[in-house]
Parts: structure tokens; sequence; C-alpha cells
């Protein structure tokens, strides 16, 4: 179907919620210039849309969002980003904004082009930089309550400034907050982690290249950095251009766009001492290329899976003794993969939709498709949608793929 703009994202489902005075099952998706839609599911009819007051001057521009919105617990908001800087609180039911919230002073500089997320009660946005990195930016991590105040902020630069700072004003620039799933929370303690890209690091301020540990109210707990943070800030091969996967209570992996994945435990972060090296495990990423995606962590049968996809490959590990054991692999690039309903679903923005056995990388099906860039696939309910198009194209209209599950 024909979207009033590109989706260089995911879309997320809500079953059985009403909207107009009807029962829907929805699709929720945010454009690069900042339109919010609600689709019906079933018959790809556009439900509602939400334009950012900004929308005239803003599109066909180079200041664009590749954020996927969240819902709040209660499925009665959605919560998503626009490129002008701001969040807004839509209504499920209508489209309706109960408010709107900036968090950042520069927008044209600050991208919010990440994920946001919801826990321990409040929504959950980071920042970064555009394409071609034009400083002054920092990437930060907002909190912001359900009633629309922005709570917490922590900065990845000048991180001993709290709340929202003019870019300028910090000496350093850089080390944004880029990867596809924005900031990831920690089952149970509702901790955050986030990895940071290009930037100095000095382990104290400045956070450059590394991964950190904040608590819910985004206090600093822990911090990683490799041995190598200056080589990699020089050579712009950003530690965080992939956001951390939580794989057990102990072990995180953090890919990286220096074609290394490392396994890192989760106790040696700890403490706001700076913390470089010590990684359990560098493994390479699929196709020894630059990860710009988020692995899928998959459990089943009381193992962990690991599953990534690059520009060249898609591979699958298993955690063994606080090892990753490759498992298989092949040559098919990809976006974030995604298991659901005992599948693997891994976008190839050359124009495919691959569907595998996710332990044995068994292809199952091939589904046609436009090219893309960053897009992902949602699969649930019996509905496959996927949105088509590359952002840094700049255009006013895109494509939602959508597809019915026999059964």
């Amino acid at each position: 179907m024909q979207l009033p703009g590109t989706v260089d994202a995911s879309v997320i489902y809500l079953h059985g919620v009403t909207i107009g005075g009807a029962a829907h099952n929805a699709l929720f998706l945010t454009t690069t210039y900042g339109i919010t839609l609600a689709i019906d599911a079933s018959s790809g009819s556009i439900l509602w849309q939400w334009k950012p007051p900004s929308y005239a001057s803003l599109a066909g521009s180079a200041q664009i969002t590749n954020s996927t919105p969240v819902a709040d617990p209660g499925r009665q908001w959605i919560y998503a980003a626009s490129p002008d800087g701001k969040i807004q609180k839509l209504s499920v039911a209508n489209g309706h904004a109960a408010w709107r919230v900036s968090i950042t002073k520069l927008p044209s500089r600050e991208k919010i082009g990440t994920s946001l997320n919801y826990a321990n009660g409040h929504m959950i946005a980071t920042t970064g930089g555009y394409n071609g990195d034009a400083p002054p930016y920092q990437g930060h991590v907002a909190i912001i309550s359900p009633g629309g105040k922005l709570l917490h902020v922590w900065n990845s630069l000048c991180s001993n400034r709290h709340g929202v700072i003019v870019p300028a004003s910090c000496p350093a620039s850089d080390s944004a907050i880029w990867g596809r799933a924005g900031a990831v929370v920690v089952p149970g303690s509702g901790n955050l982690l986030v990895a940071t890209g290009n930037a100095p690091w000095n382990g104290h301020t400045d956070w450059g290249d590394a991964v950190l540990l904040l608590s819910p109210n985004a206090k600093l707990l822990g911090n990683y950095t490799p041995t190598d943070t200056a080589q990699l800030n020089a050579d712009d091969q950003d530690l965080g251009s992939t956001s951390p996967a939580f794989l057990t209570s102990k072990l995180i992996a953090q890919g990286g766009k220096d074609g290394k994945i490392r396994l890192l435990s989760l106790a040696r972060l700890h403490g706001t001492a700076p913390h470089q090296g010590h990684e359990l495990q560098i493994v390479s990423t699929p196709s020894g290329s630059d990860l710009f995606t988020a692995p899928a962590v998959w459990r089943e049968n009381g193992r962990t899976w690991l599953i990534a996809a690059d520009g060249g490959a898609t591979q699958a590990w298993v955690l063994r003794n606080s090892r990753l054991n490759s498992v298989w692999r092949n040559g098919n690039a990809g976006t974030s993969p995604v298991v659901s309903g005992g599948l693997l679903w891994v976008y190839d923005p050359g124009g495919a939709l691959r569907v595998y056995k996710p332990a044995s990388g068994k292809l199952v099906a091939t589904l046609p498709t436009g090219g893309g860039h960053w897009n992902s696939p949602i699969a649930t309910d019996g509905v496959v949608a996927l949105p088509e198009g590359d952002a840094n194209e700049h255009a006013t209209s895109g494509v939602l793929d959508l597809w019915r599950l026999p059964g």
C-alpha cells in the first residue's frame, strides 16, 4: 500500500484496539518527516494520521527521523518522534496529540533516529547525528513521564551536565546513540544499556565509542570501551553502530562498525571508574563488515541464540559456556532479523524478505519486495508487515508491504 512518506524503520502492532469507535487490529508507523499513521492490518486502510506542524518546512530536506514508535502498556497511547526534535503522545483512538516535548535544542544537528522504548512507567528516547556527522551534536538519553515532563537526561559527552544542553556549549561533539534498538531495557532491574559512536573518551565526562549501563533515572552505573577506542574514533568505526544485545543476566553482545561483535560481562561493566578491554570473546560480524542492525536474541529449549545480519551475510550463534559458537551462516544480506512464530524473518534491502528455520538456517520462503535501507519486518497475529524505501532519498511517499499468513 502507498504511504504519505517513507518508513525507514519498523512498525508496531496492537490487537483489538478501539479506533474511531470500532475495534481494529492496527499497525502504527512514523514516516521520515514525522507523519504518524494508524493502519488497519486487515484492509490496509489508513484509520488516522497525525502530521507535525513543522512538516511543510521539513519535507524533502535532509532533516529526518528513522524512529519506530512505541505504545504504552495500557494500549491507549502511542509515542512517536518527529524531525523537529520532539516526542509526541498520540491517542490510539483518534491520533490526537496530548502533548509534544522537545528533547534537543538543535534538531537540525541532533537526530531522533532510533526506536523509542517504554519502561519503568516512562518513555525513553535517544539522540544521534545526521548522515555526515556534521557537528555540533551529542548523543543523549531522554526519559519522559506519561504526563509530558522531561524527567531525566544523560549526556554521553559533558556527562557531568544534566538536562538538554546546547550542543555548541560542550567542547566535544558526536558520540551518537544511534543503534536501531535505541536504549535497551535490562529485564528485572529496569536498567538501560546504550552504546555510543565516534567521539572523545576520557572515562569521566566523555564517553565516545562506549557501552554504558544507566539506572532507570539515567544515572551512570557502569561502562565499557575497547582498548583501541582512540583508533575507533579516528577511523570512524563506531562501536555503537548497533545497540547492545541482552543475552543473559550476565552477558551482553555489542556489534560495531569495525566488523566485530564483542561478548561482554555485565558484572565487569559495573562501577563509574573507567573500564577498558576485558572482552570475554570477539567474533566477526557475518561478513566481516559494518554492523548497522539490531541482532535477534532467541531463546529455545534452554539455549540462547544470537542471530545477526549485515550487508553481506546472515549468521547464527548459540551461547555455550559463555562463548558464542557459530551454528550456520549464509551469504544473504539483511537488516534487523526477527524471530516470530518459530520462524526467522530477514529483510534483504536489495529486494527480498527471506524466511528461515532459525535453528538450521534452512530457507523456507522468499517474498519479493522493493528495496530499502534500515527497514525491518514484524510478523505477528497472522500478519507480516514490512516498510520499503531509503530515508536518505528524502522522498515524501513510500510503500508498506502486508502479507496475511495462512491458517
